[in-house]
């Protein structure tokens, strides 16, 4: 039985209380500036139409039941020329003529239970392709920093579109947004900074922006136009209306936007790593429409803004692994030098201290050492020991460190935020980073306690009225830990632990109780690691050594390992050198897998030398480089995707498209490349190939959009030339059946 109670509401039927499930791509209506029909793809028969279609394309009598070419032969050869598109992921826009009087401009795709959806809207004006979205591309691409260039994007898009407002809205971890960046007219209050809470854009919404990366609302005072039949008569259900441009808006958010005194919106979703990381959104005070061609522009755009945020934010991340690799040098030259680490660890305490903390400590071994701005030695204790009872994984962020522990509460103005990274797997070691509290005004968009105002009745029920700015005072709390800061955390304390799990094996084989101590020590790491005596002989080896030599011949000596690897093919020579020479070595090694696949290995091979020069044993450390090469595999697959999307969309384009569309994805694929290249590890390595994948969709859908573009444009230009009797549009286009030829499709 169906819960009744649970139920979506239907759209158009929702209140405050549950506007964030109603079914809003079920709207059952358009926006009258248009016009939509639903064909049968099999027969092109007009299945759904919305009741202003006569009057919109100037036909007499019904049209639920013509086929598509009594309306129009043009338009069903423009549909059938753009049938092997990707019509149910990205929609195409198509330009056509009406008996030659009047031309419209349609985009055209393909819901999932099957037929075409074709939206028609009037013919708006070209852009000059060529002269101005490269300029454009190049604005917004050449921004050194996240805050310039959303300023940037603010600025081009509304020199695009002439909106009243265009923002740049980015959202945070809960979902509340902040206006990032703002252009306006000047006459207008600034909500630069303002921000809004999460519950104004609900779930289903930001769903649908993931799909559809455009959305216009021409006029909030707009009379909504049905569909009819209302149910398709291919599914007997109602039409899933998720990627139409025209599709009528929730009247809450028609609400929310009159509260605000906004009369028409143009909204762009910002994908960066397959997520919604945020929005353009552009209001107008006024009704205002944008033709197709420039909302295609916005897209492609939109796309290039993306792609460079990802870049920007993976740049720093970039930094923080350089910055790594050399305290991990550092760190190396301290046992060799000093017989301990930890010293070199705070002797450069702004490398400890990158990821925008004022203080930290290491925890290890039952010692603290601490440098900046940090709790005594027995809070530092106390807190380790709260976070490895709360946490059992490998670390640990919160902004609200004393309000989440009360017994810390005295710790608030230094360490309201904490960071941690376990450096060994006992659970006891770590490395801590501390933020103070930051009292800071966080400036909201309207009071988000109070987002609904109830009156005598439900046609009461309204959004926030005020967008008044309303100010809170946030105390308790330290700044947000980012992926940034993420990032650096885990960089260095990977660092730490892996020089602390080196060091210790070290020491454990120099002190008397050797085998029982290793035993302790290096059983319980993730690494594979294996100890020899002096003679090469092995002695111990962990858990996750066996699992890597399972199934093979075990080898007792160290020189005996070269059997086991398939390359470099100079192991045995480089190994009987660590026995007989001392000669350490670190390197990549290829292991034959047992399903016959090659595992790529870090093998770092020490001895292990005495206060008086002799060799007490050698030390091997294996790190699985299995996700970094997927990573190196993942930007070889990228630039070879590249190459051939470039080389495939060029054939399908005639020689003057195709000189434009060549320069304007060169622009993309360029942005994409340097995106590509600055891309480093983000909360782990195996990260990488999704964050190409991602931005390569992005190219993938950028040319998509601009082949579509183009073509629109040069379709837009012929005919043009046509109402000044120069030549025929529909032979315009490459690929156009010459006269005399039928279509396969039986239109």
């Amino acid at each position: 039985m169906v819960d009744n109670v649970s139920a979506p509401p239907a759209f158009g039927q929702a209140d405050l209380t549950n506007c964030e499930r109603e079914q809003i791509h079920l709207a059952g209506s358009i926006q009258p500036h248009g016009a939509i029909l639903v064909v049968n793809e099999d027969d092109c028969t007009i299945l759904q139409a919305s009741a202003n279609a006569g009057v919109f394309l100037r036909l007499d009598g019904a049209v639920v039941g013509r086929r598509l070419q009594d309306i129009s032969a043009d338009l069903c050869e423009r549909i059938e020329q753009r049938l092997e598109s990707s019509i149910a992921h990205v929609p195409v826009g198509i330009r056509f003529s009406r008996a030659h009087d009047q031309l419209y401009d349609a985009t055209i795709h393909r819901p999932p239970a099957g037929g075409l959806i074709v939206e028609i809207e009037q013919a708006g004006e070209n852009v000059d392709l060529a002269g101005r979205i490269e300029p454009l591309l190049k604005r917004i691409t050449g921004s050194p920093t996240l805050r310039s260039h959303c300023d940037e994007t603010a600025r081009v898009v509304r020199e695009l579109t002439g909106y009243d407002r265009v923002m740049v809205y980015r959202f945070d971890k809960q979902g509340h947004g902040e206006v990032l960046s703002e252009d306006r007219r000047s006459d207008l209050e600034s909500y630069l900074g303002n921000w809004y809470p999460a519950s104004d854009i609900p779930q289903i919404a930001r769903r649908l922006y993931e799909r559809n990366r455009i959305r216009v609302l021409v006029d909030v005072t707009y009379k909504p136009v049905p569909i009819e039949p209302r149910a398709s008569p291919l599914t007997g259900e109602e039409l899933d209306m998720s990627l139409c441009i025209l599709r009528s808006s929730s009247p809450i958010h028609v609400q929310y936007l009159r509260n605000m005194g906004v009369a028409a919106t143009l909204v762009i979703s910002l994908m960066v790593h397959g997520r919604l990381w945020g929005l353009i959104a552009c209001h107008h005070y006024g009704p205002k429409s944008v033709p197709f061609e420039y909302r295609a522009v916005c897209e492609v755009v939109a796309e290039a803004v993306a792609t460079r945020i990802a870049a920007l934010e993976t740049f720093a991340q970039a930094r923080a692994e350089m910055s790594a690799r050399r305290l991990e040098q550092r760190m190396i030259e301290a046992i060799s030098r000093e017989g301990d680490w930890r010293n070199a660890l705070f002797e450069t305490p702004q490398t400890l201290l990158q990821a925008r903390a004022t203080g930290a400590a290491l925890v290890y071994d039952g010692q603290v050492q601490s440098t900046g701005e940090a709790p005594s030695t027995l809070d530092i204790r106390a807190m380790a020991a709260w976070i490895r009872d709360q946490q059992p994984g490998p670390a640990f962020f919160s902004a609200r460190f004393t309000a989440e522990a009360p017994s810390f509460r005295h710790l608030t103005p230094i360490a309201s935020g904490v960071a941690a990274r376990r450096v060994s797997d006992s659970g006891d070691d770590w490395l801590m980073w501390f933020r103070p509290e930051r009292i800071r005004t966080v400036t909201w968009g309207g009071d988000p306690s109070k987002p609904v105002e109830i009156g005598n009745s439900p046609a009461d029920l309204s959004p926030r009225r005020s967008f008044a700015q309303w100010h809170q005072l946030v105390v308790g709390t330290a700044e947000d830990w980012t992926s940034d800061d993420v990032a650096a955390t885990r960089l260095i304390g990977e660092v730490v632990a892996d020089v602390a799990l080196q060091h210790q094996s070290v020491r454990s084989l120099i002190i008397h109780d050797q085998i029982r101590q290793v035993n302790r020590t290096i059983s319980v790491s993730g690494h594979p690691v294996a100890t020899a005596d002096a003679g090469g002989d092995i002695a111990y080896t962990n858990a996750s050594y066996d699992r890597l030599v399972s199934g093979r011949i075990k080898p007792k000596n160290i020189r005996q390992f070269a059997k086991l690897l398939i390359r470099p093919p100079d192991m045995a020579e480089r190994l009987n050198d660590l026995v007989e020479d001392h000669r350490g070595w670190r390197g990549e090694v290829w292991m034959m897998g047992k399903d016959g696949d090659e595992i790529p290995l870090m093998l770092r091979a020490d001895a292990v030398v005495a206060p008086d020069a002799r060799v007490l044993g050698f030390v091997l450390l294996f790190t699985d480089l299995t996700e970094v090469k997927a990573a190196e595999a993942a930007r070889r697959r990228f630039q070879n995707g590249l190459v051939e999307s470039y080389a495939m969309k060029h054939a399908r384009l005639d020689t003057e498209s195709d000189l434009v569309y060549r320069r304007l994805l060169s622009s993309i694929v360029e942005n994409a490349q340097i995106a590509a290249l600055e891309i480093a590890e983000s909360e782990h390595v195996a990260g990488i190939p999704s964050m190409l994948d991602s931005v390569r969709d992005s190219v993938a859908r950028s040319a998509e959009v601009l082949e579509t573009l183009v073509s629109h444009a040069m379709r837009s230009t012929a005919a043009n030339k046509v109402e000044s009797g120069k030549e025929n549009p529909v032979r315009r286009k490459a690929g156009a059946r010459k006269p005399g030829t039928r279509s396969k499709r039986k239109y």
